[in-house]
């Protein structure tokens, strides 16, 4: 009896738990079949995906030496015109690492045709970089256009001439020039376009161009051809314009440029454009002035009065001090100059007394310098001063 119940309930709960019973083990099993399957479909998807990285990943930069240079212009790298533009990033930053390797200049016999073929190249980036036809300037090259800047650039800048002197005539000396500035002039042109660019994002690229690329730009001041210079200037003051974070930095940095010329070498030859820099600077502080403004007119522009050769840059120092007319052209720069004592007028009283102070005794085209802006300074607050009173 007991056997027939069994096999009578046994077999209605088998038939009756069939589908209860099988339903849940095919449905775990096809769980079981999705994530494994979805697992594979993962793997593969990352295999896809790594299969697909030596078009996309990061194509690494290559070393800077004789023999990496020979094997990168082996080949000739096809023109942007020549690809589609899934591929013109790819090309973009080959060619980034092409323009980062330098060559000798001083011997014109030496790598003729990588010359030729790196100024082609760097003309092509300056040519890309300029068209509308997307952005250029993303995330993902900005490491590598500072590799090629930051080769190009930044180097040991040749001796150059001492200017302490009491009879300079900055006229009758020829400036030694930049050998290479076939090839810097295109890359001092291209930075100017990557921080002017609509498409460079400040917030990402104060990581590359960062305090430590301010100051090598800052040392590159020093070198003798004006060519050069013009070019920082114009575009040190684009930074400072652009990335609103670096500007107590590159204030603070000029400081420090004016303090080493003024005690220890008495020798720079950018002081006069960071000087013209300085006068757009000025032009933007707000009034009432900052004690930080003011410790900056006392400490670092009226002891520029003290060195032997002030006559290279006192049109500009007079100009940042007082309001000069005869300023040089600085168009480039922004709209017409502001200066210290023109925006507060009470700083004449101790700007005069430094003057003074710093008065040459024994140097006469020195004390005409002085008497033209002594004259200016006191012609100022003769005009300010009712409006003091």
């Amino acid at each position: 009896m007991l056997r027939s119940m069994k096999q009578k309930f046994g077999s209605k709960t088998t038939k009756g738990n069939s589908v209860p019973r099988d339903e849940p083990a095919p449905v775990q099993n096809n769980r079981q079949a999705v994530a494994s399957t979805s697992g594979i479909s993962g793997r593969a998807g990352s295999l896809s995906r790594n299969n697909s990285l030596p078009v996309r990943e990061k194509i690494p930069q290559p070393p800077l030496d004789p023999t990496s240079a020979q094997q990168f212009y082996a080949d000739t790298l096809p023109s942007f015109r020549d690809v589609p533009n899934s591929e013109k990033q790819s090309l973009f930053i080959k060619k980034l690492h092409l323009c980062a390797f330098t060559f000798d200049f001083t011997d014109q016999s030496k790598n003729v045709r990588e010359k030729e073929v790196k100024r082609t190249t760097l003309l092509e980036l300056a040519d890309y970089i300029n068209q509308k036809d997307g952005a250029k300037f993303t995330e993902s090259v900005a490491e590598d256009v500072i590799f090629m800047l930051n080769n190009n650039l930044f180097r040991a800048l040749p001796a150059t001439k001492s200017h302490d002197q009491d009879n300079l005539d900055p006229d009758e000396e020829e400036p030694t020039l930049e050998p290479a500035w076939p090839h810097l002039q295109i890359v001092y042109e291209f930075l100017l376009r990557y921080v002017c660019a609509n498409d460079t994002d400040a917030k990402v690229a104060k990581k590359y161009v960062d305090q430590s690329f301010v100051v090598r730009l800052l040392e590159l001041f020093d070198s003798e051809d004006p060519r050069e210079r013009d070019y920082l200037k114009t575009i040190l003051h684009r930074i400072y314009g652009k990335f609103m974070v670096h500007r107590p930095f590159v204030r603070k940095a000029i400081n420090n440029v004016f303090y080493r010329f003024v005690f220890e070498t008495e020798h720079h030859n950018g002081i006069a454009e960071l000087l013209e820099i300085l006068g757009s600077i000025i032009n933007g502080f707000a009034l009432p002035l900052k004690d930080e403004h003011k410790s900056f007119l006392h400490k670092a522009l009226m002891p520029l009065h003290k060195p032997k050769c002030v006559g290279l840059y006192h049109q500009q120092l007079a100009y940042c001090v007082t309001q000069n007319s005869s300023t040089p052209d600085t168009s480039k720069l922004g709209p017409a100059l502001q200066s210290f004592v023109d925006k507060e007028p009470s700083l004449a009283e101790p700007v005069l007394a430094q003057l003074l102070k710093f008065w040459p005794l024994t140097n006469s085209q020195k004390e005409v310098l002085f008497l033209g802006e002594l004259e200016e300074i006191l012609e100022m607050t003769q005009v300010c001063a009712p409006v003091c009173m």
